[in-house]
């Protein structure tokens, strides 16, 4: 008996820390994407306006898109504090773009890993809570796909450009399906909460590293004009 309490309690502990850890990674997450929203801004010469709405949207953009597709109440209507992290990540973030250190930060790929760690964040939660919401597998991969990459796509959308996460060949959406579909099967096979959680995490961190560093991506479909092809030789 008392060892079952023992699990019992242990296994209550787990679960608490875990949920303690999603929420803090839920605020990392969002001032990752809320800085590449606000970066995004700068190189569209916008406004203060333009920087905290595009923060804003790529924060919080993905988990609206989760929420409706689930039907469920939408997180930040009840609950504003991400947002509200959100557009002071842009406050913070219009300074050093007002100083022009933006092109610092992009050598670095401060933005690019803040990003990535950003995505798979999002990927994670968004699959997590499609399966306890009863979502069936598949559902549950595309809802945490689009809870990962929907921000971006909102912010690419509103700076007047073509979705970078379908034309620049780098391992993005495809990196944020491997980790839905690694949860996924984790989950299936029962595995402890803590593997289920972090496994796919550093699944989709080290694909968009792995992109980013050693040029990994996926096909391009793109079809090179004769005359495109011209220009080019004589640039």
């Amino acid at each position: 008996m008392n060892q079952l309490l023992t699990s019992v309690a242990t296994d209550e502990l787990l679960a608490s820390a875990l949920g303690t850890l999603r929420i803090v990674l839920e605020y990392l997450g969002t001032v990752a994407f809320a800085v590449s929203g606000a970066v995004a801004a700068s190189r569209r010469r916008m406004d203060l306006v333009g920087a905290v709405v595009l923060a804003s949207l790529v924060a919080v953009g993905g988990g609206t898109m989760r929420d409706l597709l689930l039907r469920q109440p939408v997180f930040w209507i009840e609950n504003p504090t991400l947002v509200l992290v959100a557009v002071a990540t842009a406050l913070a973030i219009a300074p050093v773009a007002r100083r022009r250190d933006i092109g610092a930060l992009a050598r670095h790929r401060i933005v690019e890993y803040s990003d990535a760690a950003g995505l798979a964040i999002f990927v994670v939660i968004g699959t997590g809570i499609a399966l306890d919401a009863g979502a069936s597998p598949v559902a549950a991969m595309i809802v945490g796909v689009a809870n990962g990459v929907g921000g971006g796509i909102l912010r690419d959308l509103f700076a007047a450009q073509v979705p970078e996460v379908f034309w620049n060949g780098q391992l993005y959406a495809t990196a944020a399906l491997a980790g839905a579909v690694t949860l996924w099967a984790l989950w299936a096979l029962r595995l402890p909460a803590e593997v289920v959680f972090w496994v796919p995490l550093l699944v989709i961190v080290l694909l968009r590293v792995l992109s980013l560093t050693r040029g990994w991506g996926v096909p391009s479909v793109a079809v090179v004009q004769k005359r495109e092809l011209q220009t080019e030789s004589h640039a």
